[in-house]
């Protein structure tokens, strides 16, 4: 593995391998927020513009900066003022995508949307977003925080949608349960960070050698995993959550969202996990009419 100190090295090394070439310098942060925050800088100091378009329904973390780009007034609404220039649009609507314009820096989108309910794009989708990028000079953002290290099947999810984003944001399950995020990009965009300002993103604790050997054992299991494998246990949590009171199942792999007929079964069903009462689903919405 290396001596201590090359922790960072080894595992960015290992990591950028299994990326598009484009996608070979490596920003190791403390977690997801971090990783948007720095991701956000980077495309306005690139690019020279200030507008950013997000989505509705988006979650990209909480920090001031990520709150201004989720889709949700319910999380963002009590902590104004938030950044200006922020554009949120519609998820899975290529006719939306006229919003991109030559005064967006970029346009920050999730793989799948997790909060929205593991909200899957059509197809063709991120292709259309990516190609609206490249004609307006938008960078491509692209929220891989929950969809990467195989939780959809593909080590990343984009390597089945036809695109490679600008920057690719990573965390969650990039640690192995340690605190880890990323911001990836080319060495060209990268290197703007490292002048006027001098250090134009910092990080005191970001990409700590713990972390990333946990990390880089992580990676070693998680890309001889077999895709095929996923998608097949995904596909048997779907056979076998079937009941009255689900409405419809989302997502890919083994991230899923689970649609129930109520609010009141859903919070039913929160309690009971929060609780740690592990029962039969028919057991555990026994008493909800």
């Amino acid at each position: 593995m290396g001596s201590w100190c090359n922790h960072q090295v080894d595992y960015a090394t290992e990591l950028t391998a299994l990326l598009p070439p484009t996608l070979s310098s490596v920003y190791l942060v403390n977690s997801g927020s971090e990783a948007i925050e720095g991701a956000m800088k980077l495309a306005k100091r690139y690019s020279g513009r200030h507008e950013i378009v997000a989505f509705n329904n988006a979650y990209h973390g909480s920090t001031q900066g990520a709150l201004s780009i989720i889709g949700s007034e319910y999380f963002r609404n009590q902590f104004r003022p938030l950044l200006p220039s922020i554009r949120h649009i519609e998820y899975n609507n290529v006719a939306a995508l006229n919003a991109i314009s030559t005064n967006t820096a970029c346009v920050i989108i999730e793989a799948i949307q997790g909060e929205a309910g593991a909200s899957v794009p059509n197809g063709g989708y991120l292709k259309a977003v990516a190609e609206k990028c490249k004609q307006t000079g938008a960078l491509l953002i692209l929220d891989e925080i929950q969809t990467g290290f195989r939780r959809t099947g593909s080590l990343m999810a984009f390597m089945n949608c036809e695109i490679v984003p600008d920057i690719l944001v990573l965390a969650k399950g990039m640690g192995g349960g340690m605190p880890l995020g990323a911001f990836i990009a080319s060495a060209e965009l990268m290197s703007c960070l490292a002048e006027n300002p001098v250090l134009g993103h910092i990080t005191t604790f970001g990409g700590h050698p713990v972390s990333c050997a946990a990390a880089l054992a992580t990676l070693r299991i998680v890309k001889n995993m077999d895709e095929s494998e996923i998608i097949r246990k995904g596909e048997l949590f779907r056979s076998l959550l079937v009941h009255p009171k689900i409405l419809s199942i989302s997502g890919k792999g083994l991230l899923l969202g689970i649609e129930f007929e109520s609010e009141a079964t859903n919070m039913l069903v929160i309690h009971k996990c929060i609780k740690g009462v592990f029962l039969p689903i028919g057991s555990c919405l026994h008493h909800t009419k």
